[in-house]
């Protein structure tokens, strides 16, 4: 009986060893499930209906991929991915090699900065360049939180929000529910036109989002330090799978809960190529309690991402420029770029939703680096990728760039 109870309690023990090492994926995470994304996810829904739940659930299945090798990287050499790279590149590609990160940071940034903005006009009817200012300084108040010291006071924060995101975009669909049929129709993989192709990047882009894989490698190694015993490694390693498959597993049903919300409720609806549109649909058809909600969602997505956001584009500057600016800092020059977006009148959401394509073409700078040093035994060591995970990674960088290529071939040279 005793040698039971021991068991037992050597079993939670575990357990809560485990649960205590988690947080790290739930803060990349929220790049899965920023203002971009509800952009793109909404605009897909409302446009084509079911057709593209494909796209969210495949690119789903690579970040999951994804997101675990940036952070068994972290973990493994105890360096984050722009700081390995910013070691291996001659200055003048380092350099370059910055410019094309810092642009897909900064797209990022201003999606995030103006998802907030709507959020807050739709509350509560602020000017969109008056809501950009206060959800500047509200995600100040947040970074404060962020330090070697208090980092798990930040991912209690961020973890807070994600809930908060979680609740706001799933609830509408307990009101109405989604086609069954129609839903696992859309899980055949195909296109119909330009428009589609356009929105499937955008939608990868907003999903297997650059900046989350510089960070996770950098909040991996932050939060558990690099140990020089494998055996160590090893026990952080697996526990990181853990959290990657939560993490990414919630962001992928808020993901798809946005597509099926809106081609439920808002297919055909007219006006909600916007997401003011998608709003005021959405609380037309489901009420005032469901619209407060999806607006609440969208404000806690766009006020989480944007410190998310920030906190990349410094390891970005840090690992590959080797310079180092306060956070509180760089979070007011960088909001400058969407104040300008707002003031200037654009529509913000096909702001959000070019935004997305811009990044999808970033990926492929974060993430064939990232499957060339986790395949690498002299970079990794004993947690080297095995070949089947290689080929995994390998396959989603060709199907990501394949996509790029035919967005190129359709929109550039005019072919439908």
């Amino acid at each position: 009986m005793a040698a039971s109870t021991m068991a037992v309690e050597a079993g939670s023990a575990r357990m809560w060893s485990r649960l205590l090492l988690l947080g790290p994926a739930f803060v990349a995470a929220i790049a899965y499930v920023d203002p971009g994304n509800v952009a793109a996810n909404l605009t897909a829904g409302a446009n084509f209906g079911y057709l593209l739940v494909w796209v969210l659930v495949a690119a789903n299945a690579m970040a999951v991929l994804i997101q675990y090798q940036s952070a068994k990287l972290g973990l493994a050499t105890g360096m984050s991915l722009p700081e390995i790279l910013g070691a291996r590149l001659g200055t003048r590609r380092r350099r370059a090699y910055w410019v094309q990160a810092e642009v897909v940071a900064g797209a990022t940034d201003m999606a995030e900065v103006i998802g907030g903005a709507v959020a807050l006009n739709l509350l509560f009817g602020l000017p969109l360049l008056t809501g950009g200012v206060i959800i500047g300084l509200a995600s100040m108040l947040l970074l404060t939180l962020q330090s070697r010291r208090s980092q798990k006071s930040f991912e209690a924060a961020i973890l807070a929000l994600l809930g908060v995101i979680a609740v706001g975009f799933v609830s509408g669909l307990f009101v109405a529910p989604p086609d069954a049929g129609g839903a696992l129709a859309g899980l055949v993989p195909r296109f119909e036109g330009t428009d589609t192709v356009l929105l499937a990047a955008s939608m990868l882009g907003a999903t297997v989002m650059p900046h989350a894989i510089y960070l996770h490698s950098a909040l991996a190694r932050d939060r558990h330090g690099f140990s020089e015993d494998p055996a160590v490694r090893t026990r952080l390693i697996r526990a990181t799978r853990v959290d990657v498959a939560g993490a990414l597993l919630l962001a992928g049903i808020v993901n798809i809960a946005m597509l099926l919300l809106a081609a439920t409720s808002l297919r055909g609806v007219e006006g909600t190529d916007t997401i003011a549109g998608a709003h005021a649909a959405v609380t037309s058809a489901l009420g005032p309690v469901i619209g407060v909600a999806f607006a609440v969602g969208l404000l806690a997505s766009g006020l989480a991402s944007t410190s998310v956001g920030c906190y990349a584009g410094a390891t970005i500057m840090g690992g590959l420029l080797k310079v180092r600016i306060p956070l509180l800092v760089r979070r007011t020059l960088t909001l400058v770029p969407a104040l300008l977006v707002l003031g200037a009148g654009i529509e913000p959401t096909l702001a959000l939703v070019l935004s997305q394509v811009l990044l999808s073409f970033g990926i492929p700078f974060a993430l064939i680096p990232l499957i060339r040093l986790t395949g690498s035994r002299k970079v990794m060591g004993i947690h080297a990728d095995s070949t089947a995970l290689r080929i995994a990674g390998w396959t989603s960088a060709t199907l990501i760039v394949g996509l790029n290529c035919v967005l190129i071939f359709l929109t550039v040279l005019g072919h439908q």
